[in-house]
């Protein structure tokens, strides 16, 4: 129950999570399946989406998984993909620094690039989020990505190959939009920046990769956007 007019309920929380359950939806059965093609099984599949839970970590995983990668090369790509949710989690502490320790450990495990664009709209539009919204919002799309990436591994297992269905180009039509969504009706400064990074990991990534492998060519031309990234918007 509402303690006062003006407090978020839970129930308000999944209701503010439903205009982005189409992504987590298609994103998460392309993740399942390209897992399931990937000699994992159903469980795996599963547990990955559990656990981990982050799109862009899951097609890392099941791909570095193929080609025999190293668990130490894998748990620092994928913490080195993951680490901006360290950014997102600092820039919504703020709104609920008068909460529990317990209930932001539980709003910043769960957040996603999704969750946090809903939150932080919310915050910007000066609206009382509390816990039991934040919670709502996050355990909403944390279950539909769950399911989600179940759904596509038993999907996987009648359809062997997902790049016949361009299920595998899921994940790069995913950060398409959401380049689009940083890119759309953002102030000129700040898109030059932005093209200026991109512009630095892509001229970064075709040297490298012919020094060095193409795992350190990415991960060396990842840290030196980000590096040009900061400069200017500092410079700014």
């Amino acid at each position: 129950m509402k303690q006062n007019s003006n407090e978020l309920t839970f129930k308000e929380g999944v209701q503010a999570c439903i205009p982005t359950l189409l992504g987590y939806i298609g994103i998460g059965i392309a993740a399942g399946a390209v897992g399931k093609a990937s000699n994992l099984s159903v469980i795996e599949v599963t547990l990955l989406a559990v656990i981990i839970y982050a799109g862009a970590a899951q097609f890392i995983v099941t791909g570095l998984m193929i080609i025999a990668t190293p668990i130490s090369a894998v748990i620092f790509t994928v913490f080195l993909v993951n680490s901006r949710h360290f950014l997102m989690s600092m820039a919504t502490a703020p709104a609920f620094r008068r909460f529990s320790l317990f209930n932001n450990i539980g709003i910043g495990s769960l957040l996603t690039d999704e969750t946090f664009a809903v939150a932080m709209s919310a915050i910007a539009n000066k609206v009382p989020v509390n816990p039991a919204w934040m919670h709502g919002l996050n355990l909403t799309a944390y279950i539909t990505w769950i399911l989600a990436c179940l759904v596509g591994a038993l999907i996987g297992e009648w359809l062997p190959n997902p790049a016949l269905f361009g299920l595998d180009y899921a994940l790069v039509a995913m950060f398409i939009g959401l380049l689009y969504l940083q890119l759309s009706g953002d102030k000129s400064k700040s898109i030059k920046n932005r093209i200026i990074a991109m512009l630095t990991v892509t001229i970064m990534l075709v040297l490298l990769m012919r020094l060095v492998s193409s795992e350190m060519a990415i991960l060396i031309s990842t840290f030196a956007g980000c590096f040009m990234g900061v400069a200017m918007e500092r410079k700014a």
